[in-house]
């Protein structure tokens, strides 16, 4: 195999193509790129770790067809450091891998593409399209409260659905909840099939991949996702980021959220972040090994009193709100409050709570926000 690159084309191709490659090291392939080359100008490029993987076609002057497995980390290094506009790649019978630009050269041993892990079928019958500056909105809304290592497996991930018209994306642990949903120009793959129920749970490590793939500066970008009963395919342009799916039913996500709060607080949502973060200083201060992670909320008449304390110090901040219901004492962890904050993106919050020890919401407070976005998160008993 011998194949001319760009280098312009070759190191932009590789950043996405690391969203693929193994980090466990069990299998020498997967921590690979398995570059196929076809006459005259095709290349094809596939990293997979048995979980996600990433497939990308790029243009190239292909002087000799054929196939071939390079490390991913190495191949990734030497095409960065490498002087001059073109690399050419030359592989041999022996599996020895020859990277050449100008006056340099690096050789490193390849493996036989027969040893890549069989991908799964890139193409399915079921799916839809949709904006890819959307749905990477959405992602940025939930990534924070995805599970990680939970005992229900359907919580560590993403749940998308597509219902009524719009989409969907739900996220959730055990202490917190991220709910979103807006109505989205989707259409389905073929002209007259609507695209409705649709369901599935996207990992959590292949959803923060995705999140760096999908672009959020064309507004008409669109990803392409096709969906088979274990697996999921995100197609945008010539790259495409394949996954497994977490198989099983999502939780009735409905059935937790309480809606019949008797309070109400309606708040600046940056006056409130610098409040918090300003509590971080005590919060996220190590004493003695342990770290005091709780702040305290106090809604007293159109005061949002906002303090936390420690063996070396406090903090005391005041927020002007508008109010309804009664006054109430509440403490939540400090950094899943901020996370639920900044993942509101309106600049008015409202906060809808009852009790010291029940969940409360926080919704965006601006009556011309758009979208439907509700943020979960429960309490912490104070032990002050």
């Amino acid at each position: 195999m011998k194949i001319v690159f760009r280098k312009d084309i070759i190191c932009a191709a590789v950043a996405p193509l690391m969203s693929g490659v193994s980090t466990k090291m069990t299998l020498a392939a997967t921590e690979g790129i398995l570059i196929e080359a076809a006459l005259p100008n095709s290349c094809v490029m596939t990293t997979y770790d048995i979980e996600k993987g990433v497939r990308l076609t790029i243009e190239a002057d292909v002087i000799e067809a054929g196939s071939a497995i390079l490390s991913a980390s190495k191949f990734s290094q030497i095409v960065r450091v490498m002087d001059g506009g073109d690399i050419t790649l030359t592989v041999d019978d022996r599996n020895c891998a020859t990277i050449v630009s100008g006056r340099s050269s690096h050789t490193m041993t390849a493996l036989p593409a027969k040893d890549f892990p069989e991908i799964p079928r890139l193409t399915s019958n079921q799916g839809f399209v949709a904006s890819q500056k959307v749905v990477r909105s959405m992602m940025a809304k939930c990534l924070y409260a995805m599970g990680v290592n939970d005992q229900r497996p359907v919580l560590n991930g993403l749940f998308f659905s597509v219902k009524g018209g719009k989409l969907h994306m739900v996220s959730c642990d055990s202490f917190k909840m991220a709910t979103c949903a807006t109505r989205a120009d989707l259409y389905g793959l073929e002209a007259d099939l609507a695209v409705e129920d649709t369901r599935f749970i996207l990992p959590n490590k292949s959803v923060n991949e995705l999140y760096k793939l999908l672009s959020d500066k064309d507004e008409e970008a669109v990803v392409t996702i096709y969906m088979s009963r274990k697996n999921i395919i995100f197609v945008m342009g010539n790259l495409t980021f394949f996954s497994k799916l977490i198989e099983g039913e999502y939780i009735d996500y409905n059935r937790i959220i309480l809606r019949n709060h008797r309070i109400t607080v309606f708040a600046d949502r940056e006056t409130v972040i610098s409040a918090l973060e300003h509590a971080a200083l005590i919060t996220e201060e190590k004493v003695a090994g342990s770290v005091r992670s709780h702040v305290r909320l106090e809604v007293s008449g159109n005061l949002l009193k906002i303090s936390a304390t420690s063996g070396t110090g406090s903090s005391y901040d005041e927020v002007a709100i508008g109010h309804e219901g009664d006054d109430l004492v509440i403490a939540f962890n400090n950094r899943y409050l901020i996370d639920s904050l900044r993942a509101c993106q309106a600049d008015r919050v409202k906060f809808s709570m009852s009790s010291p020890l029940s969940s409360i919401n926080i919704e965006p407070g601006d009556e011309d926000y758009a979208d439907e976005d509700l943020f979960m998160l429960l309490p912490v008993r104070m032990k002050d």
